[in-house]
Formats: structure tokens, sequence, C-alpha cells
């Protein structure tokens, strides 16, 4: 099984003229969702765990798509469940239910197209993903330790902290920030726009005024000197602009300040997207608004900050519950 992480982008293989093959038919199937107007993730995605099971097929003699039974499905999932890392560690419950879904999709694909003859995962069970709370979360006083190990008097420094004040206002997810347009920002009204977010969905969101004066001063001194044309006005640019910051990049540079800033915590893009939403819902924010403004299509997923925004519970913990410490009130 390819490492975690592993993004390169293959196609399963097999005989290249066999229109049978499991090359020939994930091939087709991604052309069938790219006409579809599946996001590019979610094709990637689908893609990498085909091409995993390909391999785990091929390997049994298994060629074609449509050798496959019900039986082989659950022996796969099987394989998933004892598989084990060369660290000894299982696979990840949301890697294993990707895997699932991934193969539920193609099947059913495949069965509508009549490339093959039945429906092989029509019955198969995913496995039920893992609700775990985020390991690490951000305080204010964190925060602001983060934002000062930026060396704002260094253009790039100047360039990460309008960085991650812009995630840490906006709640922005990586892939969004780093497609994220100049003119897609407003300072007029203090609002952005998210374009083909998450699902290849539009949403209007605020930005803070301590964002927006960051970038606004990132724009005056910094922009023009990373600038190489043409410019088609992405806002944060990489020291060499032939494209823009890469996912990879944006990562490292939020997982290094976090490390600087010795809080005894790690993470990246999403620990400030975290902090975001769980700082606003301790300030007293409706979870509505929360959704809105990560772009969750499922309030399910926003109530996750519910469980990390402790403040709320403790104060109602504290007047309620009846053991109490004791306190001598007398003077000594």
């Amino acid at each position: 099984m390819p490492k975690k992480g592993n993004r390169t982008l293959r196609l399963p293989m097999g005989d290249r003229e066999d229109p049978q093959s499991w090359h020939a038919m994930v091939k087709d199937y991604l052309q069938h969702m790219a006409v579809h107007n599946y996001s590019d993730n979610t094709a990637k995605y689908r893609r990498e765990h085909l091409y995993v099971f390909s391999l785990w097929a091929q390997e049994r003699d298994l060629p074609q798509p449509i050798q496959i039974t019900k039986n082989h499905l659950e022996r796969y999932q099987q394989h998933l469940f004892y598989y084990r890392k060369k660290n000894g560690e299982p696979i990840s419950a949301h890697y294993k239910h990707g895997q699932i879904m991934s193969l539920r999709a193609f099947f059913k694909w495949a069965s509508k197209q009549n490339r093959i003859l039945y429906n092989p995962a029509s019955e198969l069970e995913p496995p039920r993903a893992e609700k775990r709370l985020p390991r690490y979360i951000l305080t204010v006083a964190d925060v602001e330790t983060i934002m000062a190990q930026c060396n704002i008097t260094d253009p790039i420094g100047l360039r990460d902290r309008a960085i991650l004040e812009t995630l840490y206002s906006t709640g922005m997810r990586r892939c969004e920030i780093a497609s994220f347009k100049i003119h897609d920002l407003d300072f007029e009204r203090g609002t952005v726009i998210i374009r083909q977010g998450k699902g290849k969905k539009d949403r209007m969101i605020p930005i803070g005024e301590r964002a927006l004066a960051w970038i606004n001063r990132y724009l005056k001194e910094v922009r023009s000197t990373l600038l190489r044309e043409p410019d088609d006005g992405t806002l944060f640019l990489a020291t060499r602009y032939l494209e823009p910051l890469s996912l990879d990049q944006l990562s490292q540079l939020v997982h290094d300040y976090i490390k600087s800033a010795n809080l005894g915590k790690q993470g990246g893009c999403h620990l400030l997207r975290h902090a975001c939403a769980t700082l606003m819902l301790e300030a007293g924010a409706d979870i509505r608004f929360i959704q809105a403004i990560l772009g969750h299509s499922n309030l399910k997923t926003t109530e996750i900050y519910t469980q990390v925004s402790i403040i709320k519970l403790k104060e109602v913990h504290n007047a309620t519950h009846p053991a109490k410490l004791e306190r001598n009130t007398h003077s000594a």
C-alpha cells in the first residue's frame, strides 16, 4: 500500500488496449467525473483509492473489474482492517472509509454503464468514520504568539504575517487561500469571496480589519517584488512566482511558525481554521454563522467545535454542580 500522503496521480496498470482492464475503465470513470463537474480533489482521491485496490486485485490474478465479486470486496475490507504500516500502526478509519466509498462509487458507475454484469459493491458497508476532537486547540494567546514569530521587517516575513492573519480571520481552507485572488477581496465591505470551495461551491465571508490591514501592507510593500508577469491576480505569491504557493508550501509555512512559537502544539493551516471557529463560538457566535463561514454543507460537521469550545460548558458546570471547594472566608 502506498505511503500515506502520497499524492502522485497514477492510473491502475493493465492492458491499455483492453476496454475492460482496470486502466481503461478507471480512465473512463474519471472522464465521467470530469464531465459531471466533480471536484478535482474528489477525482484525485478516488483515482488514488482505485489505484491501490487495483494493485491488490492484480496480485490475486484479477486484472479486470468485471471479475470482482462481493466476496473479493469483503476480503479487501478485511485486508484494510489488518494492514499495518511500517511503524506498526493501523491505517486510519478515515482512509479505510474513503477506500470503500470510492469502490462503491466506481462499481455503481460501471454497473449503470453496463460495463459489468452487476454491482458487487451494492451491499458493501463502509466502516464507521471516527469522530475525534482536534488534538491541539489554540488559545487567543497562542495565536498571538504564533503571529509574533513573523519577522515583519523582512518581505517574506510580512507576506507570511498576512497569510496567517487571513487564515485566522476567515477560517479558510488551505486550498482556498492558495487560489485566493485579489479581486475576490472587498476592502470597503470587509468581505472575501471563496471561489469554488469544497464541493465547487462559492461563498462570501467576512474578514476582519486587522487581517485587511496586513494584506494591504503586503500589497503595497511586498507583492510587486515577488511578481513575475503574467499576473493572474493570485494574492499570495511564492518567492519566485512561477505559480501560486503550493498546498505543501502553505502547510510547511504555518507548521514552522507554530513550531517556532514553542507552544508544545503542532499543526498547519487547519489549526488556525479550528482556532477561528472555536474562539468565535466561545465569544458567543451562533453555530450556524460558523457553519456559513467555514463552508460546511452539514451542520453536524460544524458541531465538533461546540465540543471543543469548553468555556461555556465550564461556566454552567461551575454554576450548577453541587460539589464545590469550601473556602475559608474568615481572616487569619
